[in-house]
């Protein structure tokens, strides 16, 4: 996933899908129509596509949808995008939710305009805003000679940046650059996953300015809080589904709300009925100060919403890069296209898929903590369980001689029964086929023989060191004893032998010396 750093924007001028554009349903002459503007903002869901809202005369205004309840049932449904900033869809590899609060989008937070003159102004608008930025990057009015030409390049360099101001005529307004601008340079798209959750689950996500740990402390007041803010009504209950923290120490709490009738029914309200119902301006402020940051119902697209949004490309993507875009998604099913421009929007997505790569790890952890307690467990069972088995082999045998001996003192002093004797011949045959040396005994005891050599010999290979019984070294001990006596007995006869010889040696060598001195 790489920013667009190179040249000049493949396309074919202004021919960029409107991002965020208008549309209306019209009825009649155009009384009790709506038209409704998808938010520009490039948070998840909510940068791309456009939304048809049709509201036909005055709305009922029954609570709930029905004759007794508390919420609003409207037609302005929106998108209501909630896919990256909450449970119970997974992320892609390398995804991370897409949208301002991981996935609290706009879809579902519409600007409204009434009337037919509304729906022709924007388009004008429109128009005049794309003449004043071709003007502003090729061809500035405001100076009159060669400086208007660098100029020119020094508002192309602002658009590519994405921020600045553009300024091209003396008597108009300069052209104000953003990262939505179809020439900004720092812009990619990404994939972020599809809501699966059905408008009548009735959930809604609340982004909290506070840590997770405060919000599950605070939970049961927080629940409290909301239904006194919802009317109080006895009638309702605000549950909540789940709680996980977000980067930058916010939190996500996803409620629901249900419903009770007089006859003991009860249903969820609608995900979008409880979002109109908090998106109330003394609703909504009552919520901010809980320090609830926005709302998001959480409902799943339909085939012809997607279809829609993906046939209109965001505004400043081009429409080569955003067809690419759909091509390389790699599960179409569960994946859809989401645009990131600027450093920021790229930061912030790193920010949540180190926070889901984070909970996946700990809840890694959790599983391989419980996969080593289950082997354990295995362990010990398989030990108590071949302990079992001996203890009954043991209890069986004992069984069986308590048997033996009982039926020796029954059958005392009775003669020996055919059924006895037929019983001995067999056993004498099986004792015999077992004691033949080809057959199972034979076998057996060939085996045990091997088994013990095998095991002799792993003794002697492994042993280093050798034990010797304490008779033996006793033995040992006094036979080296006299083998020392000896040895010096003979060294003192050698000596003495020695001093023998000296003295021979010596009294020859005087005789000899006397005889010469005679003869002389």
């Amino acid at each position: 996933m790489a920013f667009n750093l190179g040249g000049g924007t493949a396309g074919t001028g202004f021919s960029f899908g409107s991002f965020g554009a208008k549309t209306t349903a019209t009825t009649g002459f155009g009384f009790g129509t709506t038209a409704t503007t998808a938010p520009s903002g490039f948070g998840g869901f909510n940068p791309f596509g456009t939304t048809t809202t049709t509201t036909t005369g005055q709305t009922a205004g029954f609570p709930f949808g029905a004759s007794t309840g508390l919420f609003q049932n409207t037609q302005n449904k929106g998108f209501g995008f909630g896919g990256g900033f909450g449970t119970g869809t997974g992320l892609a590899p390398g995804l991370v939710p897409g949208s301002t609060f991981g996935g609290f989008g706009g879809f579902g937070a519409q600007q409204q305009t009434g009337g037919l003159f509304g729906q022709a102004v924007q388009p004008q608008a429109q128009t005049v805003q794309l003449i004043n930025t071709a003007s502003a990057l090729s061809a500035p009015t405001l100076l009159g000679d060669e400086r208007d030409a660098i100029l020119a390049r020094w508002n192309q360099l602002q658009a590519f940046w994405g921020t600045g101001k553009g300024y091209f005529h003396n008597n108009l307004a300069p052209v104000e650059f953003t990262q939505e601008n179809h020439f900004c340079r720092f812009k990619t798209v990404g994939f972020s996953c599809i809501p699966s959750n059905k408008d009548e689950d009735g959930l809604v996500a609340l982004a909290f300015n506070k840590k997770e740990a405060d919000i599950r402390n605070q939970q049961q007041l927080l629940v409290e809080t909301l239904h006194k803010i919802l009317g109080g009504l006895q009638q309702i209950m605000v549950n909540v589904e789940g709680i996980r923290a977000l980067p930058d120490d916010q939190t996500e709490m996803v409620i629901y709300v249900v419903e009770r009738f007089p006859n003991g029914n009860s249903r969820r309200v609608s995900a979008t009925n409880l979002f109109n119902s908090l998106e109330q301006p003394n609703v909504k402020n009552h919520l901010m100060q809980l320090s609830v940051l926005v709302a998001l119902p959480r409902t799943e697209l339909s085939p012809a919403q997607i279809k829609q949004l993906l046939q209109n490309p965001p505004t400043g993507v081009d429409p080569i890069i955003w067809e690419q875009a759909k091509v390389d998604n790699p599960d179409p099913e569960k994946l859809i296209p989401v645009p990131m421009v600027g450093f920021k929007e790229l930061l912030r997505r790193l920010k949540f898929q180190e926070q889901m790569t984070k909970q996946h790890q700990s809840r890694l952890d959790i599983i391989s903590e419980d996969v080593n307690e289950l082997q354990k467990n295995q362990a010990t069972t398989v030990a108590k369980i071949a302990q079992y088995k001996r203890k009954l082999m043991d209890q069986a045998h004992k069984v069986l001689q308590v048997l033996i001996k009982q039926e020796i003192q029954r059958k005392a002093g009775y003669a020996i029964q055919a059924e006895e004797e037929q019983l001995r011949v067999q056993l004498d045959t099986i004792q015999c086929e077992l004691n033949a040396p080809t057959q199972f005994k034979g076998r057996l005891n060939e085996l045990m023989s091997q088994i013990r050599m095998q095991n002799h010999v792993g003794a002697v290979r492994s042993e280093e060191r050798y034990s010797v019984h304490v008779d033996l070294l006793g033995e040992i001990k006094q036979h080296l004893k006299l083998q020392q006596e000896g040895l010096s007995h003979l060294i003192s006869v050698l000596k003495e032998d020695l001093e023998d010889v000296k003295l021979i040696e010596h009294g020859l060598s005087e005789s000899v010396h006397i005889r010469r001195d005679f003869f002389s």
